[in-house]
């Protein structure tokens, strides 16, 4: 179901007005993170050398969630609580399946960590609550408007994601808490459109929690899921009209390195045609583990083509970052 303009608005400003107000969250349990990445690190120019955001402690040993492109290539991490107390860290896990990111404090934050709850179980128009660390806005009020698939150009995909307005512009990181207090949500974007209706009407997506669930110990344990590691190309795309168009080529990924260019239109993947975003990531990703070939079919210059590309894993092409 699609949320009105109006049902939208009416609940946003519900959301903001504590009309009706969810129950506090567990503030304690809600950091600040200072990041500085490695020398010569691959996402320095996209991301920024020093980061900051917000992270959540998620156990009692000073395990620490936020979203992910916070800690890709970090070479130190310092969490701040409330108090201003400051604990070292370390990146334990990246998903990028999900978008999640893992850090562990030693020693623990003194604080109780927060209770993750069941994002399937929001509805739309829910009053909800934001919480990022005091610098980035604090505690606020927000209604859950949309609930659907989001597909970001940079190889990334998930379903169920979490749209809410009003808008944070300091969100990195943020917590989303549900009337119980209860984690159900990950802060990574601002969006123009949250109700995806193409008229503006901004929010947050939120990367539901989950998602978590069921990769929390691999990441805990190993630093990533188990399983085939997911192909990767290392490519940005736009989808424009249906067509998947190549927006950017990350230099000495493997699509830079078969020979793809900016402004290659994706005709298919593997001799199966695709028709936007979504099925070429499905394509992608069902086409085999990171390492294996697959054909891509494009258009340049009016003529199609058909380039052979050996994927790859993102983490390895991160080096030389390391989990801890």
């Amino acid at each position: 179901m699609t949320v009105s303009l109006f049902s939208a608005a009416l609940a946003s400003w519900r959301a903001t007005n504590g009309i009706p107000q969810p129950a506090s969250p567990p503030l304690d349990a809600v950091v600040k993170l200072s990041i500085r990445v490695v020398e010569g690190a691959r996402t320095k120019d996209s991301l920024g050398a020093e980061r900051e955001g917000t992270g959540i402690v998620i156990d009692d040993q000073g395990l620490i969630l936020t979203i992910g492109y916070l800690v890709l290539e970090a070479a130190s991490v310092l969490v701040i609580d409330g108090d201003n107390r400051i604990y070292p860290a370390s990146v334990v896990g990246f998903d990028h399946a999900t978008g999640f990111g893992l850090l562990r404090a030693k020693p623990a934050p003194t604080c109780a960590p927060v209770e993750l709850g069941d994002s399937s179980a929001l509805s739309e128009l829910q009053g909800l609550v934001v919480a990022g660390h005091e610098g980035a806005g604090g505690v606020t009020g927000a209604a859950l408007v949309s609930r659907r698939r989001f597909t970001g150009w940079w190889e990334y995909m998930i379903d169920d994601a979490l749209f809410t307005a009003p808008p944070r512009y300091e969100h990195s990181g943020a917590a989303l808490f549900d009337g119980e207090g209860r984690l159900v949500g990950i802060a990574s974007l601002w969006v123009s459109d949250a109700l995806n209706t193409g008229m503006a009407f901004p929010g947050n997506m939120f990367v539901p929690i989950n998602l978590l669930k069921d990769v929390l110990p691999d990441l805990a344990k190993s630093g990533r899921r188990r399983g085939d590691k997911r192909p990767w190309l290392g490519l940005n795309t736009e989808q424009l009209e249906g067509n998947v168009v190549v927006s950017r080529v990350l230099p000495d990924s493997p699509a830079e390195q078969a020979g793809i260019q900016r402004g290659d239109i994706i005709l298919g993947v593997g001799g199966d045609s695709i028709g936007g975003q979504s099925e070429f990531y499905e394509s992608l990703w069902s086409s085999g583990a990171a390492g294996s070939d697959v054909t891509l079919h494009i258009v340049r210059d009016k003529s199609v083509r058909h380039l052979i590309v050996q994927t790859g894993d993102r983490l390895d092409y991160l080096h030389p970052w390391r989990l801890a």
